[in-house]
């Protein structure tokens, strides 16, 4: 059974900067998929980055130049680097691998 949990998040002031990290336990596949999902209040879950087994990455237009998304594939790790974090950052971040394997989630409030 795979396990995902998540650690990292809090409050931050605007320009501030939190790492994420998620550690993946069980029969996870080392070609797995591993991403960052969020979801701000009142709204839906929304995909922040994703990383590949051989480290291609991608990002959501919103957090492109701010945010970084790697992974140690010894460690079974993915990190999500945040920097110059705004107020609409304010949302519970999810870790997620494929196929279907989520984490419970963490919240991460940017405010003054």
């Amino acid at each position: 059974q795979v396990q995902l949990v998540e650690s990292g998040g809090g409050l931050v002031q605007p320009g501030g900067s939190l790492r994420l990290s998620c550690a993946a336990s069980g029969s996870i596949r080392s070609s797995a998929t591993m991403g960052w999902f969020r979801r701000p209040p009142g709204r839906k879950r929304e995909l922040v980055a994703w990383i590949t087994s051989d480290s291609t990455t991608s990002y959501a237009d919103s957090v492109k130049g701010r945010f970084t998304i790697s992974r140690d594939n010894a460690k079974n790790t993915v990190y999500l680097q945040m920097n110059s974090l705004k107020p609409e950052d304010t949302a519970v971040y999810y870790c997620h691998a494929t196929p279907f394997y989520w984490g419970k989630g963490t919240q991460i409030t940017v405010s003054a």
